[in-house]
């Protein structure tokens, strides 16, 4: 069957028949599907519509996974009938339910990217260690927010070489002033962190079992 027309028969009157009657748009939409290079290392993820689109287009297989020991590679023709398990989310079509895919394998890509953090509160958090930059204190959830050390007022940037992680009430009293005029003394100059391995950045933000067999080193750092 040409390609186009795999594709016209998957994407044709879609209704849900995932567990809970979920939205079709929350199914297909979410960042559920976790993405390894052709050596099976973790390097992204992709939501169920751009999965499907990958598979037909012959750039990934998805894992028929049967627990930790039995992971078969699965290409788009055969995917389309597999049979849909209890535990599976599915789309229907026209044709039948389809099973929603948890993990892809690239067809040809082997690398393992690097990439910065992307700039946010908690990764400015993590990379301060929880403590304020002003007075060395641990801080526990909802004690500290993000510091500009130059005032956005008087210019300072949104940037990760001019905010810190602060306590609050240091913050408070810090104001619209340079640390300088607070009476306040940097630990250390905030700085951009080095770039990493892109797996190290991965979040199983919904929590899908399987990812964590790909997952069980970073889990365990995380968890640490």
């Amino acid at each position: 069957m040409p390609l186009q027309n795999r594709e016209s028969y998957l994407w044709q009157d879609f209704r849900v028949i995932g567990k809970g009657n979920l939205p079709m748009s929350e199914i297909l939409n979410k960042t559920t599907v976790l993405v390894l290079n052709r050596h099976w290392q973790a390097i992204g993820v992709k939501t169920p519509m751009e999965a499907f689109g990958m598979m037909a287009a012959g750039n990934a297989t998805a894992l028929d996974m049967l627990g930790e020991q039995e992971l078969r590679p699965v290409r788009w023709d055969e995917w389309l009938v597999l049979p849909v398990r209890e535990s599976d989310q599915a789309i229907g079509t026209v044709h039948g339910p389809v099973r929603v895919p948890t993990v892809l394998v690239l067809a040809r890509f082997d690398r393992v990217p690097k990439r910065r953090p992307k700039f946010c509160a908690k990764a400015i958090w993590d990379r301060d260690g929880g403590i304020c930059q002003y007075t060395g204190k641990k801080l526990r959830p909802g004690e500290g927010n993000i510091d500009h050390v130059v005032p956005i007022s008087r210019g300072g940037a949104s940037s990760w070489e001019n905010c810190v992680l602060a306590d609050r009430r240091v913050n408070s009293r810090k104001g619209s002033k340079l640390p300088e005029e607070a009476g306040l003394k940097l630990l250390r100059q905030p700085f951009a962190p080095r770039e990493v391995p892109v797996t190290l950045l991965i979040r199983n933000t919904h929590q899908v079992q399987d990812w964590r067999l790909f997952l069980q080193d970073l889990e365990r750092r995380t968890s640490a």
